[in-house]
């Protein structure tokens, strides 16, 4: 080989090793779970859900007053409250002692009474033979769910005082122990305001802070409540 093949040959290889090999993208790892996206929390359980526990029923002095989701109690019409589910719930609830059945509409929060999971007009009692005990076993099954309803919060009532200054201390030691609470007022003659601690996500992480709190203050009523804006 010539000198001057020699020299175009070692530009030739000069030139090749200082070529820049072209990067290869790499995607990103993918997150936890697999890649996919966690859902939202549901805003209510879905239709069939089954719940069991006791019912009592309200009237007098509630009736022609305004409820929780904002319209008028008739104690007449097929109405009631429940502490979580979503306004506008349909819920068929059935007398356990006597299979009587009745369907309700969710407009109110309540009962605020410790082992009670719904409070129903006079009318929905009397059509299940309520009216007389007062009280009784039932099993609520949920008909139909609203369309719109919000994102949901839950936090958990601690107390219901009829002096709002006693219950300004304990929303103020709520606050400052699980870093949320609220009072609300519940109209009637006496009004009563309600206590709640926290705003979670979700029942069940309400239902774990209820449980703290029950531990923690010696408190066995607290039980889970609804947010409502």
């Amino acid at each position: 080989m010539n000198r001057v093949a020699a020299l175009a040959l070692c530009v030739c290889l000069l030139a090749a090793g200082c070529h820049k090999r072209p990067k290869i993208a790499v995607p990103p790892p993918p997150p936890p779970g697999g890649g996919r996206t966690k859902a939202p929390p549901a805003v209510a359980p879905p239709v069939g859900t089954v719940e069991t526990g006791v019912a009592s029923w309200y009237g007098k002095p509630y009736d022609g007053r305004q409820a929780a989701d904002g319209e008028v109690y008739d104690m007449e019409t097929m109405v009631a409250a429940h502490r979580t589910l979503p306004f506008q719930t349909m819920v068929r609830v059935r007398n356990v002692k006597n299979d009587k059945t009745v369907d309700v509409r969710i407009i109110d929060r309540g009962p605020f009474v410790a082992g009670r999971i719904i409070d129903l007009s006079h009318a929905a009692a009397r059509a299940i033979d309520l009216i007389g005990p007062g009280f009784g076993p039932v099993e609520l099954t949920i008909l139909s769910s609203p369309a719109s309803a919000a994102a949901a919060q839950f936090g958990v009532q601690v107390g219901a005082f009829r002096e709002q200054a006693n219950a300004e201390r304990m929303q103020q030691r709520m606050a400052a122990e699980y870093g949320a609470a609220r009072e609300v007022l519940r109209a009637g003659d006496p009004p009563m305001w309600r206590i709640v601690a926290g705003a979670e996500p979700t029942e069940d992480a309400a239902e774990t802070l209820a449980q703290k709190i029950r531990r923690e203050q010696n408190a066995p009523e607290a039980f889970v409540v609804r947010l409502d804006r």
